[in-house]
C-alpha cells in the first residue's frame, strides 16, 4: 500500500508524518535555518524528503506563508505550493481547511483558505475522535484553543486575525515566545520590578527552569547563542531583570520562572474557560492536548476540573512515533484526513 506523507510547513520548522496502512509509523521535525531567505524552506524540505519512501503520496498544510521573507500571505502560499509541487509532483494535495483538499492550481486561487489552515486539520481530525471537547495545541510559537461540538470544530474565526479576535489563538507558546510578551514586571526577592523589553530570554528558558520543557523541544539557537542548561537559562532570565545570575541563587531564578509560567498558564486558562462558556460545553467534555507544550493543556484541564486526553493516544500510531506525533498534530492530521483520497 502506498505511503502517505503529511506535511506541516511552518516558518521555523517543517514537520512530516508518514502513514502506512492507516498507522503513523514515523514523525520528524526539521528546523528551518534562522535567516531571512526563502531558500530555508527548500533546504528543510530537502532534508525531509530524504525520510520519504519512493512513490509516496503527499498532503500539505502550512503556516510558513506568514514568514516575513514574503510580502504577504498570497506570495507565501504561492511559494510554498510551488515548492511542494516541484518536489513531489502534481498528485500532491493541499489542505485548505473549510475548502477541503485542493490541487495546486485551486490552492493558489484559494490562498486565503490555505493560509495557516494547519489548526483546522488537527481540530477536524480530533473532532472525529471526540464529539465534544476543547482542543489545545500548544507548540513552540502559538497556542490554538478550539472548541469541538457535534463532532466538528466550533471555531468562529478562521484566519489568524479572526482567531485572535475570538480568543481561539494565542500567539505565544513554550519555546520561541519572548519573556517580555508574558509580563512587564516580576517579583524578585519580595519586591516587584519591571523587566526589560528585550529578547534576552524566551519562554523556553522559563519552562526549562521549572522542569517542564522536554529536552528536545527547543531546536533553535538561544538569544545569546549559548547553551541550554538550567544555569545558562538563569543567566538569560537574570538579564531580563537587568541583573547577573550570580546576583541570586538558582532557586531565586526558578521562582521568577515559576511566576512567568503561572502567568502564561493563567492566560490560557482564561481563554479556555471563555470558550467553554461560549459554546456551553458540558462538564464531561474533556481537554485534548497536543504540541510540545501540551503539559500546559494538561494543567489547564486539571485547573478546570476536566478530564484530559492526549492527541497521541487518539490515533493509530507506532509506539516509537507517539511522542512526536502528539507534538506534530497538523502533519499527522493532514495525512490521516487525506487517506481516502489516495
Amino acid at each position: 500500500m502506498t505511503s502517505i506523507i503529511g506535511w506541516d510547513l511552518g516558518g521555523a520548522n517543517l514537520k512530516l508524518a508518514r502513514l502506512e496502512e492507516g498507522r503513523v509509523v514515523q514523525v520528524a521535525q526539521i528546523p528551518c535555518p534562522i535567516r531571512q531567505e526563502r531558500s530555508k524552506f527548500d533546504e528543510a524540505l530537502g532534508e525531509g524528503l530524504k525520510l520519504c519512501p519512493g512513490g509516496a503520496c503527499h498532503a500539505v498544510t502550512m503556516t510558513g506563508e506568514l514568514s516575513d521573507v514574503f510580502v504577504d500571505r498570497g506570495e507565501g502560499v504561492a511559494y510554498l505550493v510551488g515548492m511542494m509541487r516541484e518536489a513531489t509532483g502534481d498528485g500532491t494535495v493541499f489542505y485548505a481547511g473549510r475548502a477541503g483538499f485542493l490541487d495546486a492550481g485551486k490552492a493558489l486561487e484559494r490562498y486565503l483558505d490555505m493560509a495557516s489552515a494547519n489548526w483546522h486539520a488537527s481540530a477536524a481530525l480530533v473532532a472525529t475522535k471526540c464529539r465534544e471537547g476543547l482542543f489545545i495545541d500548544a507548540g513552540t510559537t502559538t497556542t490554538d484553543i478550539i472548541p469541538l461540538k457535534s463532532a466538528v470544530p466550533a471555531a468562529r474565526g478562521y484566519p489568524d486575525a479572526e482567531r485572535l479576535s475570538e480568543g481561539e489563538l494565542i500567539y505565544a507558546a513554550v519555546v520561541r515566545t519572548p519573556v517580555m510578551a508574558i509580563a512587564c514586571e516580576v517579583p524578585f526577592k519580595g519586591r516587584a520590578q519591571r523587566i526589560a523589553a528585550e529578547r534576552f530570554a524566551t519562554m523556553a528558558d522559563v519552562w526549562r527552569l521549572v522542569g517542564e520543557l522536554p529536552p528536545d523541544a527547543d531546536p533553535y539557537p538561544t538569544p545569546d547563542l549559548h547553551g541550554k542548561s538550567a544555569e545558562e537559562s538563569a543567566v538569560r532570565l537574570a538579564r531580563m531583570l537587568g541583573r547577573d545570575a550570580r546576583d541570586a541563587e538558582l532557586a531565586d531564578w526558578v521562582a521568577v520562572a515559576s511566576y512567568l509560567a503561572e502567568r502564561q498558564l493563567a492566560d490560557i486558562e482564561t481563554a479556555a474557560l471563555a470558550l467553554i462558556l461560549r459554546e456551553q460545553l458540558g462538564p464531561d467534555a474533556p481537554v485534548i492536548g497536543a504540541g510540545c507544550g501540551r503539559f500546559m493543556a494538561k494543567a489547564v484541564a486539571r485547573r478546570l476540573g476536566r478530564a484530559y486526553r492526549d492527541f497521541g493516544d487518539m490515533i493509530n500510531c507506532d509506539e516509537r512515533a507517539c511522542e512526536m506525533a502528539a507534538r506534530s498534530a497538523p502533519a499527522v492530521a493532514v495525512a490521516l484526513l487525506a487517506e481516502t483520497l489516495f
